[in-house]
This record gives structure tokens, C-alpha cells and sequence, in this order.
């Protein structure tokens, strides 16, 4: 063991990966990530790649990183790093101004050869002093340690150097006094099938860590400050495999059986091949020939009585828009998941925006009202995908959820829930009482029409995309009846908003006279931009809106009591518009960010002073 003099106590610590996209990065910083939220530390990821496939090695464009910020009181990944990870030039240049000026630098010094350099276009011989990097340099010859350990192995030299970022992971675990059990573990699950595979990772793991203890005089080691946790099963878990399970849950509570009719789309593939995994539960997971057939594949299972899910991305929410019309004029309950990624059209397809917001909201022909929510962070998709299930199948609409590329893919600790820990979801069925009296738009005092699966005897009926008359549920072109039916359907929506919980403000003063506001995946940014405000000496509020169409019944009065609202968003204002909108009064001010990235806290620190400022 190090001595104690060696090492740095930290409430948090934040490491970045950073290497070509074939160096295993994403797969490094996500075992770091899922070790470190086992024992119970707070962790937010963020990982960040190209779109391509694979660009030219060692190139600027090639750069993937997954950074990861690990302790107490963690709600984004940092702005900046304290070490970096730079398995070659390129990573270090375009990741060097994420690191901080007192920051570690670990570098693979075998891949600075003068032919590397060129390749990341650096003119000198010292690509240090050329970025001006300020950070403590460690050069560490990853690429031979690798390959004398994995000598006797009988692996070609391409298939040792697939294991070299796990001598990275090895060192990161020195470096942060976290023992490698874990991350053997992982290992050992992963290739269960190729031993072979295994025995060579795992040595290279050692050999990282090991390798640590024999340069603890020149680099201090990190611990991280722990806390006691509430009893349960801990792990990591990313936005999409909390949807899918989110969704799951919902399916259990509520009795139907769950069905996804999907098309492959970045960022929201990942839920399809979630949930084709469990069948064991009796989730029927279809991969269609495009989105159109997705969605349409999904309705027929929700008249058939299922819980209903189709995933996409903006494009492709754009793709199924009138088909979700078609589910609002019949009626049947349906959950839409649009995992926002840069746009429009292909846009940039692994990075993160919330700019189908106004498409959620208004994308469809005619007057077409649905339930529009939003999920905060990795872990937040798991309850709002339940809530997604349970307005669906109790109010007999469609909902839209909206994630984004940034809380999909990245992750946090998670305590796994129980069972009981959820409520019962219950459908608005029809009853044998109904019996020679029940018409297909008959509906409750809350105008949710009665739900009645196919095949039960005495209430044999069809829906469709053309209006029907609000009593018989017949074809009918009255135009009374059509004005009667757009009010029913939209006063069923906004029925919704006596079923979700009051918005709730977080404040830290008695007299805060301007309040920060967000939406969706900006949760950590924004909430950590709060806390730093308030420790400066800055009055400010916040509050964060997951329910989106309806609006909590609150948020007028709660917003109206401040002088200045500020919207953050990841977009051009169009949640500032919605709300302007809804409440004429309000003075909304508003900080936009529109480059494919989430918000670094201090962007939005700066932006709220300048507004309280006046400049």
C-alpha cells in the first residue's frame, strides 16, 4: 500500500479516456464507471465519439473520449479533468483543453513517434510546449508494456494492442486507490465465452496496475471521500437500458404485455436491443423494415391490448408523425421514445441537442394533443419510461418521452428499485356491466375513453383515423360533433395534469427574485450552475420541468412570483416560447447552446450573471 503521504483526499475526482475510436475507450471509462457505482460512489459519464466509423488512425477526427466524474455531490461529468488518458498525439490535442492547469497527463509515449505528430497535425517535435499544456506530463510506454506481457500468448500484435486500453484501466485504478476485483469481474462476465480473451485483458489489467506502484514517487494518488448509502444493489446504468427497464416495470405493474416495434436509429438503438434481450419476460421486441412500420406495428399491438412502445430519433419522429396522429384520433394509448441528437435530417448523429421539442409538441396534422415528457438524467429514464406507461394506459393517449444523446448513453449509480416500490397501473378496461350499452368513444368523467381488447365478447368495435361521432362512435362528418370531439381529446390531455406532481423549486435564500429554469437532460448542469451561484453570493432559484404537455398545475403561480425567468436549453429558445406562450406576463430571459455538446456549468454560471447584471 502507497504511503498516506502520497495521496490526495478528494470529494470528487473526474478522469477522460481519450484515444482513436478502435482503442476501447468507450470500454475502459465504462468498467472505471460501473466499479466505481458498485461500492457506491456518485458517478456521471459522458462519453463522447465521431460519427464515423472509422476515420483515418491517429487523425484528429478519429477521437473518441468517455470521461467520468466519480465521489460525492456528482451531477455532471466536470467541466475539466483532473487526468487525462491520451493513448496517442491526437487524443491529447483535442482533449488537452479539458484538463485542468494542476492536471495529470498519462501518456502512451510509445505512440509519440515523429510519423504520429504529423498524423495530428503538430508542426514541433514537442507537442507539450506546443499546446501550451501546463498539466504534470506522465509518459508511460503502454504499447511495449503490452506487448511483453502478452508475449508468450500466441496473439498477433493487432490483437495485443485490442488490450491496451486495459493497461490504462489498470493505472487508473492504481491512481484512484480502486482494486481491480471489480474490474476482473467485468472482464470475466464479458468473455465468459473466450477464455483466451479473458486471461490476456486480465493480465494487461495487472500489469497497468502494478506498473502504477512503481511510479508512486513522482504521482500522487487520489481517494475518493465515500458516504453511507441506503441499503440495496448497486450499479451503473445508462439512459437507455434505464428506458427499457423503465418500460418493463411499467409492464409488470400494469398487467399487459409489453411490445416495441423499432427501426435502428442513433442514439436509440440500444433500447430495441435492450429489450430484445428479455423475453424471458415476455417482451416482444420487433425490429421493422423502417419507422413508419415501427410505429404502425406499435398501434396494432396497443388495439390488441399491449403496452405500446416505439423508439426513435428526431428523423425519425418526423417519419411517424402521422401515424401518432392516427393513435390520438382512436385513442389508444401509446409511448413514443425521441432520443434527440443533433439536427435536422442526419445532423450529428451521436451527439446531443433538445431541439424536438416544438416537433413533440406540435408536429402532426390537425389539432392533435398528446402527454409531452422528459427525462433528467440516466437514471431519471427509468421512473419517467414508467411514467410514460402509466399515462398511456390510464389515459388512453399517446405519450412522447424525450431523452437525449447525452443522458442515453452516459451514466450514473443507480440503486435498482423493488418491485413494491412502484405503483399499480390501472387501464380504464371496460366492465361486464358495460354490456349492449358501451359505444367505442364512450368515455369516464375524465373523457378517457373505455378500453376493450379485441376478442372479448359483447364489445366487438373498430377505431380509425376518421372522425367519429362522439356518442355511437360512427362515421360522421358534423361538424358540431368534430368541434365536440378536438375538445374532448384535448381536455383529456390536459386532464393529465391532475395525475403528475406539482413543479418544485429548489432554493437556498428566502427572497431570490430570479429563478433558473430547464428541461430534460440539462438537470445536472443547470442544478450545479444553481449551487455555484448561491455559494457566490447570488440569489437564484431553480427548477427543472420533466412534464411538459401539461404543465405541472403550479407553474404559472410559482413562475409568476419572479421577476426574471432564465431558460437554459440546448436549443434556440423553444421551451423559453412555450412557456412565453402559456403565460404572457412572465419576463423570460433565456441561454441557448446549439453545438451538438451539453452545457459546461460554467457557460451557464456565466450566462445567469450576465443577465442579472444587465449586460
Amino acid at each position: 500500500m502507497l504511503d498516506k503521504t502520497n495521496i490526495l483526499f478528494r470529494q470528487s475526482i473526474v478522469v477522460r479516456f481519450s484515444g482513436d475510436s478502435g482503442d476501447g475507450m468507450q470500454l475502459a471509462g465504462n468498467i472505471f464507471s460501473n466499479i466505481s457505482a458498485e461500492r457506491g460512489d456518485q458517478i456521471s459519464t459522458f462519453p463522447d465519439y465521431p460519427a464515423e466509423v472509422r476515420a483515418p488512425q491517429g487523425s484528429l477526427n478519429g477521437v473518441s473520449g468517455f470521461q467520468v466524474h466519480v465521489g460525492l455531490g456528482v451531477h455532471t461529468p466536470g467541466d475539466e479533468c483532473d487526468v487525462l488518458i491520451s493513448m496517442n498525439p491526437a487524443a491529447l490535442k483535442q482533449n488537452a483543453k479539458f484538463l485542468k492547469p494542476n492536471g495529470v497527463a498519462i501518456v502512451d509515449i510509445d505512440s509519440f513517434k515523429k510519423v504520429d505528430l504529423e498524423k495530428a497535425l503538430f508542426k514541433t517535435d514537442d507537442p507539450y510546449k506546443e499546446i501550451g499544456l501546463k498539466a504534470q506530463v506522465v509518459e508511460v510506454p503502454m504499447t511495449s508494456m503490452v506487448k511483453a506481457a502478452l508475449a508468450d500468448s500466441g496473439m498477433d500484435f493487432k490483437s495485443q494492442m485490442k488490450c491496451r486500453n486495459m493497461f490504462a484501466l489498470g493505472l487508473v485504478c492504481w491512481l484512484f486507490n480502486t482494486p481491480i476485483d471489480g474490474a476482473l469481474h467485468f472482464l470475466e462476465h464479458k468473455f465468459a465465452k473466450k477464455p483466451a480473451v479473458y486471461e490476456a485483458n486480465a493480465k494487461v489489467v495487472r500489469g497497468g496496475f502494478d506498473y502504477g506502484h512503481n511510479i508512486h514517487a513522482s504521482v500522487s494518488t487520489y481517494r475518493i471521500e465515500t458516504e453511507d448509502l441506503r441499503p440495496g444493489v448497486y450499479t451503473d446504468v445508462n439512459g437507455n437500458k434505464a428506458t427499457a427497464w423503465g418500460l418493463i416495470m411499467a409492464s409488470e405493474k400494469s398487467g399487459r404485455p409489453l411490445f416495441l416495434g423499432s427501426y435502428p436509429i442513433t442514439p436509440a438503438t440500444d433500447i430495441l436491443h435492450e429489450l430484445a434481450k428479455r423475453r424471458d419476460l415476455g417482451v416482444k421486441a420487433i425490429q421493422m423494415e423502417d419507422e413508419i412500420a415501427g410505429v404502425c406495428s406499435a398501434i396494432g399491438a396497443s388495439f390488441a391490448g399491449n403496452l405500446a412502445v416505439t423508439s426513435t430519433s428526431g428523423p425519425g419522429l418526423a417519419l411517424k408523425s402521422e401515424a401518432i396522429g392516427l393513435a390520438v384520433m382512436a385513442e389508444l394509448p401509446l409511448v413514443v421514445i425521441d432520443v434527440q441528437r443533433g439536427g435536422p435530417s442526419t445532423g450529428l448523429p451521436t451527439k446531443t441537442e433538445q431541439t424536438d421539442l416544438n416537433q413533440a409538441l406540435y408536429g402532426r396534422s390537425g389539432e392533435c394533443p398528446l402527454v409531452v415528457l422528459s427525462a433528467l438524467s440516466p437514471t431519471d429514464c427509468f421512473k419517467m419510461a414508467f411514467e410514460a406507461g402509466r399515462i398511456a394506459l390510464e389515459h388512453m393517449t399517446p405519450v412522447i418521452l424525450l431523452t437525449d444523446a447525452f443522458i442515453a448513453n452516459g451514466s450514473s449509480a443507480w440503486r435498482v428499485p423493488e418491485n413494491d416500490e412502484y405503483p399499480e397501473i390501472k387501464p380504464n378496461f371496460v366492465t361486464e356491466d358495460m354490456k349492449g350499452e358501451w359505444e367505442p368513444y364512450m368515455r369516464n368523467e375524465e373523457l378517457v375513453r373505455y378500453w376493450a381488447i379485441p376478442g372479448t365478447e359483447g364489445f366487438e368495435h373498430r377505431v380509425g383515423g376518421l372522425e367519429k361521432d362522439y356518442e355511437t362512435g360512427v362515421l360522421s362528418n358534423n361538424p358540431e360533433n368534430h368541434a365536440r370531439m378536438v375538445a374532448a381529446r384535448a381536455q383529456k390531455v390536459a386532464n393529465v395534469a391532475n395525475h403528475i406532481p406539482m413543479l418544485e423549486v429548489k432554493s437556498e435564500c428566502d427572497d431570490a427574485d430570479t429563478i433558473i429554469v430547464g428541461w430534460g437532460g440539462t438537470y445536472g448542469h443547470i442544478y450545479t450552475a444553481f449551487e455555484e451561484l448561491n455559494a457566490a453570493g447570488k440569489k437564484v432559484d431553480f427548477a427543472q420541468f420533466r412534464y411538459i404537455n401539461p404543465l405541472p398545475k403550479n407553474t404559472a403561480e410559482v413562475l409568476g412570483k419572479y421577476k426574471t425567468v432564465i431558460v437554459a436549453e440546448l436549443n434556440n429558445g423553444q421551451f423559453a416560447n412555450y412557456l412565453q406562450g402559456l403565460n404572457p406576463s412572465l419576463n423570460i430571459k433565456r441561454i441557448n447552446k446549439v453545438e451538438g455538446q451539453p452545457f459546461l456549468v460554467h457557460e451557464i454560471v456565466e450566462g445567469v450573471n450576465k443577465i442579472m447584471e444587465g449586460k
